[in-house]
């Protein structure tokens, strides 16, 4: 069976998907970087399929820079920034140049009237001016690489600014120079220390401010090796700087703080090449709660929101979001410095049973696994710990052995254990000489093993010698002030290895040429107008999947034929281009079993037609299809990210459970698989209280195919409903009883 096959199509699925033209999946193994010619490659939608990474060492390294409109005189706001900038300069080791037009010098520098009198090709320009749109067109002259534009009073001031900004970066798009800005600051000239050791993170923010909490982890020995402070992103963006930074050999982790982002699919392939590289991307993303939510006729538009599309798309190329600037932090300072994890087991280890117990609920709860040590384990621990104390995880010593060697042994043989990837000591509060020893312990354990250990330092002083120096002082151990933060970073950790061991790029085998389906599909396609149910189960027919049979008619007595040819019982339902949920109008029929009963109904569906004044194209007189999961699957555009799918538990109550999951194309079958087991009525699919299990590769197959019918009617299919999608039990397939289409 295929779910015995770790996501190989068996025979006949293959055979039935390809029979419609279609490439049956789109993800592949191979996790090798793109080839040369396949970095301006589209896919079927006409979207790339590969990001196009900037050079940006001479940006972050220029070796010349100059600074337009610097200045020396006192009380200037551009006499700051021009010192600030001469001293990164000094340290980066680059030239700089002073402009102005009226100094001859600025902090004894020699200063240049105007761009054209530079004395050289500089790499990187500073813009200390109002208007940066009159320097650009002179820096594109004097072919500079970078530009900088700090000035503010563009998009985000409202319409009048976007128009201004809109023309800058039309602008820098034709002089070939990259700019950052404009309404940035001056956080990429930051001093970085330079005698930490180990993976750097490197950090990109639309707020500056907002990046302070990441790049004082210095202060507590985290090495920081870039900081990207993105504005107003008129060219260079975040996606931008995520495809740098995940090629860059220092950086062990990207942290991001985001307000809005500029393109999806740059932003999708700037995630994937992270993925690739293993590099964890680590962001807050602003903007869960949407106080303008547009409105949707179809149930699925109903269920997808921009924050739930913009979630889902993080998570299914890796990226890790948090809420709080404490959590990115916490989370990005361990992923950038923890090796690689040797098991998923966490091991619980503290001086308390009541704070192990409450740790361990906790870490349960959020999905860290916490396995029961074994008895031949529990047995040793307890040589060095009491009978009458718990050790089978979480560990509780009963206040860790201060005079002699007994707690570095109670630390290795924990480590020892094959199933314990992860010990985490909780310390709510110092204890010394017990707390101090501990800490000790723990840092020297450390050193010796590859596996994490982690430290929760509860304290609310900080002050502590064994907090600041010996916690602190080591790149061994993760040390948190918090329970939550800890979890979070921790699941974190782990869930990206496992990603990245698994993890196969969808755009390596995304479709690049319309499969014979479409020509069918775009046949029946009407644009502006909402499709009818039986032209919209004509388009589910042009790409394979399954409705039931099912005739339209005008009249009773041809509904009365109709129901003889489709078989009894029968389901019989008004079929228009302006119907979205007939249900609530009792425009279906159900269980009809003779002659009489399907010319009554014709009369009744009819009458209700006109009096709703509702324009029918006939009625429908289709197969019943009762035994199966009622599931909805559907199409939507996303401002964003474009298309986008999701599938859910469907029938009348979908938009009452508000149970689905959503993937933005590309993606392959085992993020189809994975969506399914998102969902809260995931075991309903596998059969309860006597029902078989559900056809799940069935329906597998659907969202596959609904998958290239959005990649490619994506930009001329608004919605798209397949609700309720009957799944049938195991080895009879699913079939779409209703269906609603909206036409761009």
């Amino acid at each position: 069976m295929l779910g015995s096959t770790h996501g190989t199509l068996t025979t006949d699925f293959r055979a039935r998907v390809e029979a419609c033209g279609e490439s049956p999946r789109t993800a592949v193994h191979s996790t090798a970087a793109p080839s040369a010619e396949d970095t301006v490659a589209l896919d079927v939608s006409g979207r790339p399929l590969h990001a196009d990474a900037p050079d940006l060492d001479r940006f972050f390294r220029p070796e010349s820079v100059a600074v337009i409109g610097a200045s020396d005189a006192d009380g200037r706001p551009n006499t700051g920034i021009t010192r600030q900038l001469i001293a990164w300069a000094e340290r980066v080791g680059a030239r700089l140049h002073p402009v102005h037009p009226t100094r001859s010098s600025v902090f004894g520098l020699p200063c240049h009237a105007s761009v054209a009198d530079l004395p050289e090709q500089v790499d990187l320009a500073v813009l200390l001016v109002a208007d940066p749109l009159p320097v650009v067109e002179q820096l594109a002259e004097a072919k500079v690489k970078f530009a900088v534009a700090f000035a503010s009073g563009f998009a985000e001031t409202g319409n009048e600014g976007a128009a201004a900004q809109a023309r800058l970066g039309a602008a820098v798009r034709r002089s070939g120079l990259r700019l950052l800005g404009p309404n940035t600051n001056l956080n990429a000239f930051e001093e970085f220390r330079d005698d930490l050791d180990g993976p750097a993170i490197a950090l990109i923010t639309q707020s500056g401010h907002q990046g302070r909490p990441v790049y004082t982890l210095q202060e507590l020995g985290i090495r920081l090796s870039h900081w990207a402070p993105t504005g107003n992103e008129a060219d260079l963006e975040t996606s931008d700087f995520i495809s740098y930074f995940a090629e860059q050999p220092e950086v062990g982790a990207i942290a991001c703080y985001v307000e809005g982002l500029k393109d999806g699919r740059q932003f999708l392939l700037a995630a994937d090449r992270a993925a690739r590289n293993g590099v964890p991307v680590i962001a807050v993303k602003v903007g869960r709660t949407e106080t303008g939510a547009r409105m949707a006729a179809s149930h699925t538009g109903k269920l997808t929101g921009a924050d739930t599309v913009v979630d889902a798309a993080m998570r299914q190329f890796g990226v890790i979001r948090v809420d709080g600037l404490d959590e990115l932090q916490d989370t990005a300072a361990l992923l950038a410095r923890a090796r690689k994890p040797l098991a998923d087991g966490v091991v619980v280890y503290s001086i308390s049973g009541g704070t192990g117990a409450h740790f361990s609920d906790l870490a349960t709860e959020a999905g860290l696994s916490i396995p029961t040590l074994s008895q031949a384990k529990q047995d040793e621990l307890h040589q060095w710990i009491p009978e009458y104390l718990g050790v089978s995880n979480p560990v509780d010593n009963g206040g860790h052995p201060v005079g002699d060697w007994r707690g570095r042994k109670i630390i290795d043989a924990i480590l020892a254990d094959p199933s314990v990837g992860v010990l985490i000591c909780p310390i709510t509060g110092p204890f010394p000489p017990m707390s101090d020893k501990l800490a000790q312990d723990l840092v020297d354990a450390a050193e010796r093993t590859d596996k994490l250990i982690c430290v929760i330092w509860g304290s609310p002083v900080g002050t502590e010698e064994a907090y600041r120096t010996t916690l602190l002082g080591s790149s061994r151990v993760a040390t948190f002030r918090t329970f939550g933060n800890c979890i979070t970073a921790v699941r974190a950790y782990l869930g990206h290895h496992r990603f990245t061991a698994a993890y196969r790029s969808p755009f390596d085998d995304a479709p690049r040429t319309l499969s014979p389906s479409f020509r069918k599909a775009q046949a029946l396609m009407r644009p502006g107008q909402q499709l009818s149910e039986h032209a919209a189960k004509q388009l589910l027919r042009a790409y394979g999947i399954r409705v039931p049979r099912e005739q339209l008619v005008t009249s009773a007595a041809a509904a009365v034929r109709a129901a003889g040819l489709v078989g009894y019982p029968v389901v019989m339902k008004a079929s228009g281009p302006q119907l979205a949920h007939k249900t609530e109008l009792g425009l279906v029929k159900i269980g009809l079993t003779s002659a009489s009963q399907i010319r009554d109904a014709y009369r009744e569906l009819t009458d209700i037609a006109r009096y709703e004044d509702v324009p029918l194209d006939g009625i429908l007189v289709c197969q019943m299809v009762e035994r199966g999961v009622e599931m909805v699957v559907g199409v939507t555009r996303d401002d964003l990210f474009g298309p986008t799918v999701t599938v859910g538990l469907g029938g009348v109550l979908v938009e009452v459970l508000h149970d689905a999951a959503v993937r933005v194309p590309p993606f392959g079958e085992d993020q189809a698989r994975a969506m399914l087991t998102e969902l809260r009525g995931h075991a309903l699919l596998e059969g309860v209280r006597g029902a078989p299990p559900a056809d799940v590769d069935a329906l597998v197959e659907v969202i596959l195919r609904v998958q290239r019918m959005a990649l490619e009617l994506g930009d001329e299919l608004s919605e798209l409903d397949v609700n309720p999608l009957m799944v049938l039990p195991r080895g009879q397939g699913a079939v779409a009883l209703d269906a609603l289409a909206i036409c761009r």
